[in-house]
């Protein structure tokens, strides 16, 4: 399969605005990109991620990724920033050769960029030069190769592109397993020796742990120079408080803790590479699975970003209804948040199930409208798959107008002044604002600390400017807020459902005849929506084939963990599991 190549399919952007401004400033180390943004030289390209930064005013670096074009022999990087203020994105990419790839890091200008670069290194395996700390982070150090180049084959490859030959359409296909001939699910490299191997997957990870520098004069010394005791502690993968299997390397000085490390890819499947080899239509479905709570806006994220290069737009129905089941989502979401934030600090389970009615009675609709309860699989191209009734809207305008309302409130009541809650959430896992941009996070974490940011509002999708709500802001950053952002954002849900539910016009769910397989024109697109947690965004390069050249995810859940570090610096070990309860992550965004 071809990469997108500069030909008259490939059209460059063209340069306004900032764009211009950015090229009038940097000159020829500026040129315009193919479909959209610019492409800045490396040499320059620190001094121009500041400039978009301080100059133009692109403070907030949402997404960083990178694409391998094989035929053409380089991997474009790929960033996209936007302005607190609203807007859509400054695009902008750098090359660098396949062969010894290496590009600038951006950290040192947006710490945010922190976990994006060390997946591009991990996957693609491009060289950030001066990042603080590259190494892998969803596959283990010892891994053979970087799995998402295009010439990387797993064990059981069989084609490049789905559907497989072999198993469509008769059905009659030979295992893969059965073609290997190791028949086992590994594949060596060529001078792979068994009797020489050592497990060295976490050498790097403890490497400086144990040394710090002195306020005098920075020099890096042991621990037992200083006569101090320091310890490196591990919490998970196997921990009830970690949410899943996901660990933290903490530092202790006595019970302080100075340092914590998140260490991530237990469970990670290469979601993108299976997106790369699906047709469209079917990476539908594997969307639920990122995020099983959220599987309704997940679905809205990939179908947003897929009909902006299809340049089709969904009725009007289909798009009341894409907001409904957003925003019944936002408040399942948050109601299980709050529940097992109580179970970290300590109450085990009886406010989660306070919540968990509720989110059964919302998981009754979503089993009517689309076959299932959590992995909806609910979105369309243009549209929704399935419509519902007068009687669904009934019972979910009953949901909405009485029987939710008394449920947050009901929370509020028993939990926001409770003199337990404040004195270990009031205080604890404080995120400063500047700190919270700096880090890319986003959703309740970015709005709890003082940046009233959605995507809603700032780079409205679907029919958000249509209703009247409010961006709900918090402004101490802490546990406690991140718990009352999630109150406030129940209501402005509310507000949202209740204009929709009455507003929602008869007609058809989607645009054009229903498809399984679609063409979609080369190009490139970014769709993002506010989900829950954040913003879950979708980077899609298109060639022209019924398959995606490129399928990446920005999960809110893996950006969020960048500011971990810093909010639990200076606590205690059990602060530690409050804070992470208040971020809200989902392993199976985490680790893709």
């Amino acid at each position: 399969m071809s990469a997108p190549t500069k030909t008259k399919a490939a059209p460059l952007a063209e340069l306004k605005g900032d764009l211009a401004t950015l090229k009038e400033r940097f000159g020829d180390a500026v040129q315009p990109a193919e479909y959209e943004g610019v492409v800045i030289a490396n040499d320059v390209l620190v001094e121009a991620a500041r400039f978009i930064r301080d100059e133009l005013g692109y403070r907030y670096l949402s997404s960083v990724t990178a694409v391998d074009y094989i035929e053409q022999g380089y991997f474009e990087v790929v960033y996209h920033a936007y302005r607190l203020e609203g807007g859509g994105p400054l695009v902008f990419k750098a090359r660098t050769p396949r062969d010894g790839a290496t590009v600038p890091s951006l950290v040192s200008v947006w710490p945010g960029a922190d976990f994006q670069e060390r997946e591009a290194w991990d996957l693609m395996g491009i060289r950030f030069v001066g990042h603080p700390n590259l190494k892998r982070i969803l596959l283990w150090e010892g891994f053979h190769g970087h799995p998402l180049r295009k010439d990387w084959k797993e064990p059981y490859y069989e084609e490049e592109h789905k559907p497989f030959s072999s198993r469509w359409p008769s059905g009659h296909h030979v295992r893969a397993e059965d073609r290997v001939f190791w028949r086992d699910n590994v594949q060596y490299p060529l001078d792979w020796d068994p009797d020489q191997v050592e497990d060295t997957s976490d050498e790097l990870l403890y490497i400086g742990m144990g040394q710090f520098a002195r306020a005098d004069t920075g020099e890096v010394v042991e621990p037992k120079t200083l006569r101090t005791e320091r310890l490196v502690v591990n919490m998970g993968p196997q921990h009830p408080s970690t949410h899943g299997v996901f660990r933290m390397v903490v530092t202790l000085d006595g019970e302080t803790i100075v340092r914590l490390e998140p260490v991530m890819g237990y469970l990670h499947r290469n979601h993108e590479k299976i997106g790369e080899r699906n047709m469209y239509l079917q990476n539908m479905p594997y969307t639920d699975r990122l995020d099983y709570i959220c599987s309704m806006s997940n679905n809205l994220g990939y179908a947003i970003a897929v009909e902006k290069l299809l340049g089709i737009k969904p009725p009007e129905r289909a798009e009341y209804l894409r907001v409904i089941m957003a925003e019944f989502t936002r408040i399942v979401n948050h109601l299980w948040a709050i529940g097992f934030l109580l179970n970290d600090l300590g109450a085990f389970f009886t406010p989660a199930l306070y919540a968990i009615e509720e989110r059964e009675l919302i998981l009754d609709l979503f089993e009517e409208a689309s076959g299932s309860r959590m992995m909806c699989n609910y979105m369309r191209f243009g549209g929704v798959a399935h419509d519902v009734s007068d009687d669904w809207i009934a019972r979910a305008k009953e949901l909405v107008y009485n029987r939710l309302p008394r449920a947050i409130e009901e929370l509020d009541r028993y939990l926001t002044h409770n003199e337990l809650i404040k004195a270990r959430c009031q205080g604890v896992g404080v995120l400063p604002p500047d700190l919270a941009v700096a880090y890319s996070t986003a959703g309740p974490v970015l709005r709890a600390s003082g940046i009233p940011y959605d995507v809603r509002r700032a780079e409205p999708y679907s029919i958000y400017d249509r209703f009247d709500f409010d961006v709900a802001v918090r402004y101490n950053g802490d546990v406690y807020d991140r718990y009352l952002i999630r109150i406030d954002e129940m209501w402005q849900s509310l507000r949202i459902l209740r204009q929709a539910l009455d507003q929602i016009p008869k007609g058809e769910i989607q645009a054009g005849k229903k498809q399984y397989m679609i063409r979609v024109p080369a190009g490139q697109a970014y769709g993002r929506v506010e989900n829950p947690k954040g913003e879950l965004g979708f980077y899609i390069v298109s060639d022209g084939s019924p398959n995606p050249y490129r399928y990446h995810i920005r999960a809110p859940s893996f950006i969020n963990l960048t500011a971990l570090n810093e909010m639990c610096k200076g606590h205690k070990v059990a602060d530690v599991v409050v804070i992470l309860g208040s971020i809200d992550i989902v392993l199976g965004e985490v680790d893709r």
